[in-house]
């Protein structure tokens, strides 16, 4: 049998690799337009930082080892142009010519390309991705050869690592993402956290907002060093960054001079190819079903150019991440090569996490906005616990949010910013996710606990609790969106130091321990109005809320207290 792979990298090579092992005779083609088939694409921004100094760490296999140890025919700077699927034939383009290669089997692993929009001047020579090995050189020398300013169109994943990464080099970085915040696929009030965190790395930020002109050769000298002490070694490397730089204009009229411009808008399929050969594809992804196969006979397809169907809520979507490409690509091996026994394809959850400066941010499962679009109805739990015992040294906080289906409870969806223990929790989260668990689940899971490591009672566990008491009942929770609604009666039980610093403007305060003795005082300032009761976190307010209700009291406890208010609500509080 003769298995022709399109694509190397995470899902291509997963799929070329168990084949192999499932099959020593079969003959396997890997074709791979680029020059290297398999290397850590997830690592590119930290060579741009110079945390990977040497360029070959990025190369995880070549040609040759993949053909010394598994046997594998890979073929780089070869591109396949064309299909036909009747003849069981693929068309590739390499430096030799065109040829026609006969397969059995047909595997498509094209990944994404970057989405290019509509903006003049996108074709400037500043203009940078940042998706190979040969990127991450280029724009590393850029940075080497003497450029100051930088701009990087795209405030997800990739384009706040390369931010990061050019700030840490000395660069003036602007970032400019269209979307309402940075880290789009994360709430506002996990989002305005990582926007903090990108200012005080001194990193200017422009949300809301595009780029809608890039004008070359009309940015302001930049002969020397900038403000950050970066800037061309005498005798340095002249590149196209010498010189007066490039100017980008955004919709509101703000004008950033860049030496180089790092284009991270996301990713679109590369899937035309195949689909002029007559590949189903929804909004240019390949459709495939549980086993990866196509609407094509004897043709598969893996990875980001693919769509699946989201775990959570049903939707069809792109999920363009290593770990479910890879995984992914095992699976599609073993339906090929023993179709009886293969194991489907799970629905992707989309777990992604991303360190900016000194913080982490991830996120498992859907967000409000996909939840909305599903017409799924749910609850939201907001928590700010310790990443592990508070009376050891160096806990530090983590803000985490669960999104919980009405009714049963089911997690639907789970996000984390902090700068310690974010990644465990988030992981656990994903489990549960995967395993269908409810959130009073949370509280029986018995999660390793030492206190240089966690707490006795877990975020996780802790985030099961307030989800028990939200769907039974013992708790009704208000949010930061309802802040402007008229009508409530908002209590402040923080002690009277807090409410004297910083205060939600019409707060009455009466510090939670006075609750009991000054209830009629309350009862009467209400005055039949709903209380809205809060805190910093939102744990002296629940205590504050059990009082409140055993009383017969209309009472909400505002989710996670003021610290996710202010988060959610950054430029009204």
């Amino acid at each position: 049998m003769r298995i022709v792979v399109v694509g190397g990298v995470a899902g291509g090579m997963s799929a070329a690799a168990r084949a192999r092992r499932l099959d020593e005779t079969a003959e396997i083609i890997v074709f791979e337009r680029g020059d290297h088939p398999s290397f850590a694409n997830c690592g590119l921004p930290y060579y741009v930082s110079g945390e990977i100094a040497d360029r070959d760490d990025l190369l995880v296999q070549t040609p040759e080892s993949l053909h010394a140890a598994l046997d594998l025919d890979v073929r780089v700077r070869h591109d396949v142009i064309g299909v036909d699927p009747k003849a069981k034939t693929v068309e590739v383009r390499h430096a030799d010519g065109v040829e026609t290669v006969a397969y059995d089997a047909l595997v498509l692993s094209p990944g994404a390309s970057a989405i290019r929009p509509p903006i003049p001047g996108l074709d400037s020579p500043r203009v940078q991705t940042l998706r190979t090995v040969g990127d991450a050189v280029a724009l590393a020398e850029t940075v080497r050869a003497g450029a100051r300013r930088a701009v990087v169109l795209g405030a997800g994943f990739i384009g706040l690592e390369a931010a990061e990464g050019l700030r840490m080099r000395g660069l003036l970085v602007d970032v400019v993402e269209l979307a309402p915040h940075v880290l789009p696929p994360l709430e506002d009030e996990t989002a305005s956290l990582i926007r903090d965190e990108l200012t005080r790395l001194g990193i200017t930020v422009h949300d809301g907002v595009a780029a809608t002109e890039i004008v070359p050769g009309a940015g302001s000298e930049a002969s020397g060093p900038n403000e950050t002490g970066a800037g061309s070694e005498a005798g340095g490397p002249k590149t196209d960054a010498d010189g007066d730089g490039d100017v980008v204009v955004l919709g509101d009229g703000t004008r950033i001079d860049a030496d180089v411009i790092v284009l991270s808008a996301g990713v679109t399929p590369d899937t035309k190819t195949f689909a002029d050969a007559g590949v189903e594809v929804d909004r240019g992804a390949i459709v495939v079903d549980e086993h990866g196969r196509t609407s094509l006979d004897s043709i598969w397809a893996v990875g980001d150019a693919t769509v699946g169907i989201d775990a959570v809520t049903g939707l069809r979507r792109p999920v363009p991440l290593a770990g479910p490409a890879n995984r992914a690509g095992r699976l599609v091996a073993d339906h090929l090569v023993r179709p009886e026994t293969a194991r489907p394809i799970p629905h992707p959850v989309g777990t992604a996490i991303v360190r900016v400066g000194e913080l982490t941010a991830a996120l498992t499962g859907a967000n409000r906005r996909s939840l909305d679009e599903a017409g799924i109805e749910y609850h939201t739990v907001h928590l700010h616990p310790g990443s592990h015992a508070g009376y050891f040294p160096g806990a530090e906080q983590i803000h985490l949010l669960v999104h919980l289906r009405a009714g049963d409870g089911l997690i639907l969806g789970a996000q984390a910013v902090g700068r310690d223990g974010v990644d465990k929790r988030i992981d656990v989260l994903a489990t549960a996710i995967r395993n269908q668990m409810t959130g009073p689940d949370l509280i029986d899971l018995d999660l390793a606990y030492a206190p240089p490591f966690g707490s006795a009672k877990d975020p996780v566990n802790l985030a099961g609790m307030i989800a028990e008491n939200v769907l039974d009942g013992s708790l009704k929770l208000w949010y930061a969106d309802q802040l402007e609604e008229e009508g409530f009666f908002l209590l402040d039980v923080r002690s009277r130091e807090e409410y004297d610093r910083d205060h939600l403007d019409g707060a009455y305060p009466v510090p939670h321990t006075q609750v009991r003795e000054r209830l009629e005082e309350i009862r009467e300032a209400a005055a039949g109005r709903p209380i809205r009761v809060h805190c910093q976190s939102g744990m002296r307010s629940y205590l504050a809320y059990r009082v409140l209700s055993a009383a017969g009291l209309d009472v909400a406890n505002l989710s996670g207290g003021l610290l996710t208010l202010r988060a959610a609500l950054p430029r009204k509080n």
